[in-house]
């Protein structure tokens, strides 16, 4: 069965591996809607998620709606599930407290659907206390986390931290939608 999926992509070296990831909801008959952050758009560009989503890519958090509503709230209304890959530590912080600053926040604020989060960060960021008790407080609310893998960071660091491969997450949102 397909589904409405907003893709949030925050700023993240990882920012790429989210392409594969629209092609694998694509081919899976999903429809992708993908919301950027600024910061996202530093590793990879809009352009890249249009063409593959075939759906524009909302970017800007005070652009003009393209229906009377601002854009936040029609693309939390749309959505049967948002997913948050790469999410980073600032915008899981973000989640938990609830703060609006950039349109993807704002959307992820006013959604009622499921939400899925695949944090990618630095070895170092995802072992912070704060890291780990914003994700608690998440995962208390009913958000998903698609645990992060161990391996070479782009840093060079070597630990957890690295987005989990987009095959995994895939299945952990099947997992999500089927439960």
């Amino acid at each position: 069965m397909a589904h409405k999926i907003l893709l949030g992509i925050t700023g993240s070296i990882a920012a790429y591996k989210a392409a594969e990831l629209v092609r694998l909801f694509i081919k899976n008959g999903d429809e992708v809607t993908v919301v950027m952050t600024p910061a996202a758009c530093e590793f990879v560009k809009p352009l890249t998620f249009q063409t593959l989503s075939r759906n524009p890519v909302y970017v800007d958090q005070f652009a003009p709606p393209v229906s009377w509503k601002p854009e936040h709230i029609s693309l939390a209304e749309s959505a049967d599930l948002v997913v948050v890959a790469p999410a980073t530590a600032n915008t899981i912080a973000k989640m938990r407290y609830g703060l609006a600053d950039n349109l993807l926040c704002a959307t992820l604020l006013a959604t009622k659907a499921k939400i899925v989060v695949a944090p990618a960060m630095n070895t170092g960021m995802w072992e912070s206390p704060v890291t780990q008790e914003n994700l608690a407080a998440l995962k208390a609310r009913g958000v998903i986390v698609v645990e992060p893998g161990d391996g070479e960071l782009a840093c060079g660091v070597k630990g957890k931290g690295r987005m989990c491969d987009p095959a995994a997450i895939a299945a952990a949102i099947a997992a999500a939608i089927a439960g």
